[in-house]
């Protein structure tokens, strides 16, 4: 069987509760994007399709595994050499957006997946998996009332469960600049100014101003 057509057939699974915008939908646009990144870039494909379609499968939000046990024991079912493994165990690990604290992944690939994976949670689509995400995890859609903090370590962005509106400031617009190739910074420049109008305008309704 095709490697990757087993991969998603291991994957399905394990997201098909998930309503928290990290379902399998979510990995597949990412899986594809990623591709389409890869065609400018030329990476390993096999390597870059593995990340993105097993970068969420230990992900602490979803699961409360250990050591990638999820992701390895996918990859240990496949003939890849010890090395190939690391390096896509090593691509999951960094690609995760960790506040003040993030990484940038150590090869083209793993820079392929995150920019992958930050393009998925921007523009239309993104507003509404912050909004999903949001209302699996009982956040209020906004707190006008509260200060957001933005410079948060990994530890304070795990912990605080602030409104879904903060999290725009929190995250969301913080992604374009932290692109890493020509492609994704050019998509990401659209869809962040997207999300901005988007704010501008929830705002204004907030205040009863349309």
């Amino acid at each position: 069987m095709n490697v990757v057509k087993k991969c998603i057939e291991y994957i399905s699974p394990l997201f098909e509760k998930d309503f928290s915008g990290h379902d399998i939908q979510h990995t597949m646009r990412v899986y594809k994007t990623a591709l389409k990144i890869n065609e400018f870039e030329k990476g390993d494909k096999l390597i870059v399709s593995l990340t993105a379609l097993l970068h969420d499968v230990d992900d602490y939000k979803l699961f409360s595994t250990e050591d990638n046990e999820n992701a390895r024991r996918f990859l240990n079912s496949l003939s890849l050499s010890s090395d190939e493994k690391e390096q896509i165990i090593d691509n999951i690990n960094s690609i995760a957006f960790k506040g003040k604290e993030s990484i940038i992944p150590k090869t083209i690939e793993g820079k392929i997946v995150q920019d992958a994976d930050r393009l998925d949670a921007i523009g239309a689509i993104g507003i509404a998996r912050a909004f999903s995400y949001g209302g699996k995890h009982d956040r209020k859609l906004y707190d006008l009332d509260k200060d957001v903090k933005k410079d948060l370590s990994f530890e304070e962005y795990k912990k605080q469960n602030s409104d879904t509106l903060s999290h725009f400031y929190q995250k969301l617009f913080l992604l374009e600049d932290m692109m890493n190739t020509d492609y994704a910074k050019k998509i990401a420049k659209k869809r962040t100014e997207y999300i901005k109008e988007f704010v501008d305008e929830f705002l204004l309704e907030i205040e009863g101003e349309r």
